[in-house]
């Protein structure tokens, strides 16, 4: 008869199965999200009797795209690795903490500039002589916005990832302790390289 429980028996197994599918559709749907808004950006252009504009015009717009193309292909990686079935060590679990803090902000920051050149270019800002660009160019700004909302959506999944991965190095791996020479009775939980 099978064990039920502890180490290595068939209820473990199948939670630690079911967290890592769980995982993997955590990493898949933020990758949905990039490209969606990657192509959508990447299709942002429009032409009228003002002139044209493309997102390639606005280093803001850019910026998003290199920043969902590279969230998108870290986030497909990362689920094909998340989604084999092998043991986490210290090394990977180190890995995915830096590398999901290190994505959240990237994209967090790109939605962020992005929202900062739509308000201008919405509302516009006289004290620079920035004029209100949407009014000529509404297509444009449609795109963009709804571009930018869904880069969003993909900040709020990789700030769960973020947790998500935060946990599952500080809760298996803890910080080593360092000792002093001189002091036995005395250690201090510090990181060395």
């Amino acid at each position: 008869m099978e064990k039920l429980g502890g180490k290595g028996g068939v209820a473990n197994e199948e939670t630690t199965s079911t967290m890592r599918t769980a995982e993997t559709i955590l990493r898949l749907i933020p990758m949905a999200l990039c490209l969606s808004a990657l192509v959508l950006m990447l299709k942002d252009s429009q032409s009228n009797d003002f002139g044209s504009l493309s997102y390639s015009d606005l280093g803001a717009f850019r910026y998003l795209v290199h920043a969902n193309g590279i969230c998108a292909g870290y986030s497909l990686l990362s689920a094909i690795i998340v989604a084999m079935p092998r043991p986490s060590t210290m090394p990977q679990a180190w890995t995915f903490f830096f590398l999901d803090q290190v994505l959240t902000y990237a994209i967090l920051a790109a939605g962020a500039v992005s929202v900062e050149v739509l308000y201008l270019a919405r509302k516009g800002d006289m004290a620079i002589t920035w004029s209100a660009a949407c009014m000529s160019f509404g297509g444009f700004c449609y795109k963009a916005t709804t571009s930018a909302v869904i880069t969003f959506g993909a900040v709020a999944f990789y700030a769960v990832l973020s947790l998500v991965s935060s946990y599952k190095l500080f809760s298996k791996y803890s910080a080593p302790a360092l000792t002093y020479p001189g002091n036995k009775a005395m250690e201090i939980a510090a990181f060395q390289g």
